[in-house]
């Protein structure tokens, strides 16, 4: 192979063949390709983009490029679902053992988080014991068993994406489509499923800033994994602001099971004196990725038919079981997680932003939020930083909440009084309150 030829084929804006871009990335993954040959392929890629034939083959090649998750035959559809990522988006963490419950086989690959986007696997990785790092032999024996698995990817699958995305990560060529398109669903490929739904955010705190933008995105991830064979849907949600209550690692993990224990919302008024249901967002969230899936398998007729079927399983309490059985499979120590549940916080301190006048939450900018928890140590700034998993924010006021002199905007917990201290003025900004109750804007904005 001729990759200098190729390459200024590429750079002209000319199409490759689905042979040469498979062989381009087999050169890569062996080492045949130096760095900086590629970093200009993936340059010319970012000006003069893809054609839907070269996307296809570059994800294909790249799924290709490692081990391929085999299951055996089964009546139970294998389903996943993906985000785009945001804050407070905790989504994955109930949906899993809800969609087990349901009649699925769920082999969730999930990732860690990079800036302020949170990542699920840092999530699970404050519970105790919990191991996110197995053998593909593994996952396909707890998903088979248990009926869902959340974890990494193993070092054999999809390599080249490993290899590719570290170099766009430092040659400013992350934001183009098609590479995006190939890097996500290469991986959801290599699970071998029968459906997927991906949740594509825009908005403050999502990469996609625009909902145009997100739309774009969105119609290239289902065209092509339709084209791949596997039924693909996309939700368009707004992340103007955090998903739930509580950002930051551990919050997070709390909040999922306290939805997966209650089975319902909680009771207004709990927070704030808010006429606002507290988990409403998530648990809306949660239930229509469960009933696009029942829909996309043929195993409900309508959506409609679909959500209700989600939220009776969700009220039984089977996935909250199903989520101590996940647990256990993965190595939790159950009577610690337990006893971590029971404790009102696990950072050294905590400290509340309250609300200096009354009126209604009109903004809880969850870019701002984002921002503040990451620099608590929540996050990272680059892929060696260091996670804290106890801190965050938590009581978060959301658009529409009632306030008063006085309430509480949010909690802080931080590993020391400097941080929760240095936090405030920065959180603050991050709400604007109105006389008026604004309108409520709508989670879910389409389906694609």
């Amino acid at each position: 192979m001729n990759f200098l030829a190729l390459l200024e084929r590429k750079r002209d804006g000319q199409q490759l063949a689905p042979g040469q871009i498979r062989q381009v990335i087999q050169a890569y993954v062996a080492g045949q390709i130096p760095e900086y040959q590629m970093a200009a392929f993936l340059m010319a890629v970012y000006f003069r983009g893809l054609r839907d034939a070269e996307t296809t083959a570059l994800t294909l090649a790249m799924r290709d490029s490692g081990e391929v998750l085999q299951f055996p035959k089964d009546h139970r559809p294998l389903v996943d679902k993906h985000s785009t990522g945001g804050v407070g988006d905790k989504v994955s963490l109930p949906l899993v053992p809800l969609l087990a419950c349901l009649g699925f086989r769920v082999p969730m690959i999930s990732g860690r988080g990079l800036g302020i986007t949170g990542g699920t696997l840092d999530k699970l990785e404050s519970i105790p014991g919990f191991q996110t790092m197995l053998p593909a032999e593994r996952i396909v024996e707890t998903v088979q068993t248990v009926g869902c698995v959340i974890c990494g990817q193993t070092d054999r699958m999809v390599p080249a994406d490993k290899k590719l995305y570290a170099l766009r990560d430092v040659t400013g060529t992350v934001p183009s489509i098609p590479l995006i398109v190939a890097s996500i669903m290469s991986k959801k490929l290599a699970e071998n499923l029968d459906a997927l739904v991906l949740d594509v955010k825009f908005g403050r705190a999502a990469f996609m800033q625009t909902k145009a933008e997100a739309r774009k995105l969105a119609k290239a991830m289902v065209a092509l994994g339709n084209r791949c064979g596997v039924n693909t849907r996309a939700l368009l949600t707004n992340m103007d602001a955090p998903i739930g209550r509580a950002a930051g690692n551990w919050l997070e993990v709390k909040e999922a099971v306290e939805l997966l224990d209650c089975g319902t919302v909680e009771p207004p008024g709990r927070f704030n004196d808010s006429p606002i249901q507290r988990l409403n967002d998530l648990r809306e969230l949660v239930l229509s990725c469960a009933a696009h899936l029942l829909v996309q398998t043929r195993m409900a007729k309508s959506f409609k038919h679909a959500y209700k079927q989600a939220e009776e399983c969700l009220k039984s309490g089977a996935p909250r079981r199903k989520w101590d059985e996940m647990l256990a499979a993965q190595g939790a120590d159950l009577a610690e997680f337990n006893r971590k549940l029971a404790r009102d916080h696990t950072a050294p301190v905590v400290l509340e932003l309250k609300s200096g006048r009354a009126g209604f939450i009109s903004k809880c900018d969850a870019r701002i939020i984002g921002e503040v928890i990451r620099d608590l140590g929540a996050g990272r700034l680059t892929k060696e930083s260091k996670i804290d998993h106890d801190v965050g924010v938590d009581r978060l006021a959301k658009p529409g909440d009632k306030v008063q002199p006085g309430s509480v905007l949010c909690r802080i917990h931080a590993a020391t009084a400097a941080a929760a201290e240095s936090a405030l003025p920065r959180l603050y900004e991050a709400f604007a309150i109105s006389a008026r109750q604004p309108a409520a804007s709508q989670l879910v904005a389409g389906v694609i």
